[in-house]
């Protein structure tokens, strides 16, 4: 059992999946520290608080007698991948798990369970073969990943490393969340479906592993309560979709008969002036969450038809077509 307002501590918290479960967790009676590097202003339930993500601090004594530590601290993947970013991206990961290592060892009561986020892009780029807790970790080069997976792996490994014997540690490997949330690749995604450019992107046969926010949310819960879930698990839907089918669902929840496909150079140029990388596109993740489904977790939202469904505001007993 929780102690009565229990602490939740989310260190990188301030960006779009620390506000969901910001809100989440308040909701349901939790007292929830964000650790970030611009505080905003507190809302109830909710304090923000400075760290650098690199050194002890102050904000090492919030963990004392925390019930859980969600760790989702890290520079954003959605960039160029030059040197500067590259290096931002590592030592952001790296540094923000091994301080939290040290500051949790340092606890006289240290929080309960470590949460510290990973990416389901750690799997080798594949078609054919779902890949769960036990899937092959590799490069592609068609797939582009060499540095993301590279990212994930040193950053698993630190957090491997990190010797806190009292706190029970699991690491999130999380698919794509998606969220109705400006910004985020839902928003991206029904931008492109209205405008008509919703069609397969490159090849539209790679796969896309995905989550409904609110199984998000719910599982992050779930993991802190089960004492005998740790190591590596799969945040994702059961139901991962190829490309093709994705951008089809898209067009039909919002009525666009056409969608405009993009061939892989048309991505490389659409990339670049969007100072992203194609790779977040065309390399085919075919995550299961096979730890979740063995010790009983049960999705809302395990099809993606359904979850876009949810997101849109289209009932189920009406046509998916939009106002």
């Amino acid at each position: 059992m929780h102690p009565t307002n229990p602490k939740l501590i989310l260190p990188g918290g301030a960006g779009f999946l620390g506000q969901l479960l910001a809100d989440w967790f308040t909701e349901r009676g939790w007292n929830v520290v964000i650790l970030t590097r611009r505080p905003a202003s507190d809302r109830p339930g909710i304090h923000y608080l400075q760290w650098d993500g690199e050194t002890l601090g102050p904000w090492t004594d919030e963990l004392e007698g925390a019930e859980a530590v969600v760790n989702l601290a890290g520079r954003s993947v959605n960039c160029r991948y030059h040197y500067r970013n590259r290096r931002t991206m590592l030592n952001s990961r790296l540094n923000s798990t091994r301080v939290l290592g040290d500051a949790v060892r340092a606890c006289r009561t240290p929080p309960r369970v470590w949460l510290n986020s990973s990416t389901a892009t750690i799997y080798k780029h594949s078609f054919d073969q779902p890949m769960d807790e036990d899937g092959e970790i590799a490069a592609t080069p068609a797939a582009k990943d060499e540095f993301s997976v590279e990212i994930a792996t040193r950053w698993e490994r630190a957090f491997e490393d990190a010797v806190t014997p009292n706190t029970r540690k699991a690491a999130l490997r999380t698919a794509m969340v998606l969220a109705d949330v400006p910004g985020t690749v839902y928003c991206v995604l029904r931008r492109l479906a209205r405008l008509g450019l919703g069609g397969s992107m490159g090849s539209g046969e790679q796969y896309v592993s995905w989550l409904h926010h609110v199984d998000f949310c719910r599982a992050v819960e779930w993991l802190i309560n089960r004492d005998d879930v740790a190591g590596a698990v799969n945040l994702a839907a059961p139901e991962p979709v190829t490309n093709r089918e994705m951008m089809r669902i898209f067009r039909r929840t919002f009525g666009v008969p056409i969608g405009l496909p993009a061939t892989e150079w048309m991505l490389e140029m659409g990339a670049f002036l969007m100072r992203t990388e194609t790779e977040l596109v065309i390399k085919s993740r075919r995550v299961v969450p096979g730890r979740l489904l063995e010790a009983g977790f049960e999705f809302e939202y395990s099809h993606f038809d359904a979850a876009i469904r949810e997101l849109a505001g289209v009932r189920d007993t009406q046509p998916a077509v939009c106002a």
